[in-house]
């Protein structure tokens, strides 16, 4: 029997009660506000909590309390205000406060045809994009690639893992106001990660091209502790089930922070950029082609292969350009790469600044906005050769019969 804490007005608090009664919960606990319940949490361990969505009965301290307890809290909304509140806490399991009993119910539990914990099968390919400091173009790489092998006809997701600078939710146009990628973490750290979950906390670019998932990412950097490396690990694993292709767009740094490395259970602070590039089937690195570009993604390449194995890593040179490089912009990066860092066939993404700023003014993927565009020929070239599946050869056994035939 699932067990349920509650954290409401009086008026609510009775019917709820009754309705968990009837339908086959336990009550353990009842609390007059967040701070109350958050610290009986540890010592009720409920499975679940059903509050009201104002700051007397939610707040920070009680999301804390109840990720580290492993509880689902299920927030009961009564105004638009108090909706964009849970939004800014980054809860997502939200129901109206005169809503039926089987819409609670079914947060609390899950669809049942769908309920079952995701993860335990590998399927989907998972692609991370890294690259130095200094905006050498991840979040546009990431987008494209999503863009370009969700034209291809396969179900895609891209996930903001950056708890630095998150951006993939403003470059598509998509409300940032509740992080999807923050939830499917705190669900995955509780086991409760399913389909039906990553599908609502999730949302969709539509486009006639081909349409892809995005899972937002934090908006306040300061919220970095909810992307632990081993929930970033869980909600990636869960993914690979849900879609052909998941593709994340990770931090810049991958320090780890040696000025706690003593403490083994403390969070880092890059632990989510480190634990999506170690999960990850492939790796692309992204550096700006110009002298300061090239400069940090050698030095930082160093660091990348020390994270992780080198053959899952392809290099992407973005923004070549003559202006910034000299004659032979290609030629000269594709030398520097090879002699500095002992780097070889690199991908080069020429340098188009309109479409870019055109996409970005419209909150759309260039494969929208400017298709013929020589920076999307580029990728998609990159995404068709290196990512998508390869056809098989035909056959030739006909064509040595018909050989034959021809000789004798």
């Amino acid at each position: 029997m699932s067990t349920v804490a509650l954290a409401l007005p009086l008026e609510l608090e009775d019917s709820t009660s009754m309705q968990l009664v009837r339908h086959g919960f336990e009550l353990s606990i009842r609390c007059s506000t967040a701070d109350e319940l958050a610290s009986q949490l540890v010592h009720t361990a409920p499975d679940f909590a059903i509050v009201a969505a104002s700051t007397r009965y939610l707040n920070d301290r009680l999301m804390v309390e109840a990720d580290a307890a492993g509880v689902r809290i299920v927030a009961l909304v009564a105004s638009d205000a108090e909706r964009r509140y849970t939004a800014s806490l980054g809860l997502l399991e939200v129901v109206a406060a005169d809503a039926a009993w089987s819409e609670i119910e079914m947060l609390l539990v899950g669809n049942p045809g769908t309920g079952e914990v995701m993860g335990k099968l590998r399927s989907g390919m998972v692609i991370a994009v890294w690259g130095p400091a200094g905006a050498p173009g991840r979040t546009s790489i990431a987008v494209c690639l999503a863009a370009e092998i969700a034209a291809s006809g396969a179900t895609v997701v891209v996930a903001d893992v950056d708890t630095h600078s998150g951006s993939i939710a403003p470059a598509l146009g998509l409300l940032d106001e509740a992080p999807g990628f923050a939830a499917a973490c705190r669900l995955a750290g509780a086991d409760a990660l399913t389909q039906s979950e990553l599908e609502r906390i999730g949302q969709r670019y539509l486009t006639a091209r081909g349409s892809f998932w995005v899972l937002t990412g934090i908006g306040r950097p300061s919220r970095w502790p909810e992307l632990s490396g081993e929930r970033v690990t869980a909600a990636i694993t869960a993914c690979r089930d849900w879609v052909d292709y998941t593709i994340l767009d990770t931090g810049a740094s991958l320090e780890n922070d040696e000025e706690i490395s003593s403490d083994l259970f403390a969070p880092r602070r890059n632990g989510a950029t480190i634990a999506a590039l170690r999960a990850a089937d492939e790796v692309v690195a992204v550096g700006a082609a110009d002298p300061v570009g090239l400069s940090r993604f050698l030095r930082a390449h160093v660091d990348l292969l020390e994270t992780i194995d080198t053959d899952r890593v392809t290099v992407l040179m973005n923004k070549v350009r003559a202006s910034a490089i000299g004659p032979g912009a290609s030629g000269q990066v594709r030398q520097t790469l090879q002699r500095f860092g002992g780097i070889s066939s690199p991908v080069l993404v020429p340098y188009d600044q309109p479409a870019f700023d055109a996409a970005i003014l419209t909150g759309r993927t260039i494969v929208d906005i400017a298709p013929k565009s020589p920076a999307r020929a580029a990728v998609a070239a990159f995404v068709r050769e290196r990512l998508l599946p390869q056809p098989e050869p035909p056959a030739r056994r006909g064509w040595r019969r018909r050989r034959a035939a021809v000789t004798a």
